[in-house]
């Protein structure tokens, strides 16, 4: 069985930029690394591989810089490394980029049993939540989001157990493979690759697909095939704080300013 796990490269969001005359991203000199919730995806995707001896590939959708974040998953231990980069893919809004990525899971299909897709549950970048259940429904996979543990799978009778992370709250969900999940930090703590795999990852081969080797229509993927674009992206102007009464000296006084400064902007129901 092939577990897949998609990962992205993303921009260091504690270095970014935005160009003030432009409203985009200054992308010169910004560090990428990968997306921090798809390193889970990774580890859980080679702990199965450890426990169950499933074969794991590691999927990325990016321009050619993104085998970086490849050659990292190739260091951790992933038996092969799939990049999906073409210029008609670039633009692609996450509706375009499920697409792709569940074409190429489709093509992986053809030939080895895909019984898990393993994504993080959202991209830094984004934050979109869209990609992975969107892969999902276009591969009709069962779709199990925000999982923190996987509790049980059984290969021969096709079936998982996970629990998934709700607000207040757990649930535990049984379904039939193959299966996508999107997965939260808390499911596992990433290991390190050893400096002997780390140098093998050098020399590891990374396949790069084209639109040549899917075959999609132009008109589906990239930005022709995306609905939604971004026409701006700004730093929003925030108004300087102010600091009210004495909280420690004169605790209720303080209160009584407070209330009275809500009041005054209509913050407060009367």
């Amino acid at each position: 069985m092939l577990v897949v796990a998609c990962i992205k490269q993303v921009p260091d969001t504690t270095q970014v930029q935005i160009d003030p005359v432009t409203n985009t991203l200054v992308r010169e000199g910004i560090p990428f690394i990968v997306n921090p919730y798809d390193t889970h995806a990774l580890e859980e995707a080679l702990q199965l591989k450890d426990r169950f001896g499933f074969r794991v590939a590691a999927l990325s959708m990016g321009p050619p810089n993104a085998e970086a974040a490849l050659r990292k998953a190739l260091a951790l231990g992933v038996d092969e490394a799939i990049l999906l980069s073409d210029r008609v893919f670039g633009g692609a809004d996450t509706l375009a980029t499920s697409s792709v990525l569940a074409a190429a899971i489709r093509r992986l299909a053809e030939e080895e049993e895909v019984g898990l897709v393993i994504c993080g549950k959202q991209t830094i970048d984004g934050d979109t939540a869209q990609v992975g259940p969107g892969i999902a429904t276009r591969l009709g996979y069962t779709q199990l989001t925000l999982v923190d543990r996987v509790e049980e799978i059984d290969p021969a009778g096709r079936r998982i157990r996970v629990r998934r992370k709700l607000e207040g709250r757990h649930e535990i969900v049984e379904a039939p493979l193959p299966a996508l999940l999107t997965v939260v930090r808390e499911l596992n703590r990433p290991r390190y690759p050893t400096v002997p795999m780390r140098l093998a990852s050098d020399e590891a081969p990374v396949q790069v697909w084209n639109n040549a080797v899917l075959k999609l229509d132009e008109q589906g993927i990239g930005l022709k095939g995306s609905p939604t674009w971004v026409s701006g992206i700004f730093s929003p102007e925030r108004e300087k704080g102010e600091i009210i009464g004495n909280g420690v000296g004169d605790p209720e006084g303080t209160a009584g300013l407070l209330i009275e400064r809500l009041l005054a902007k209509d913050l407060l129901p009367l």
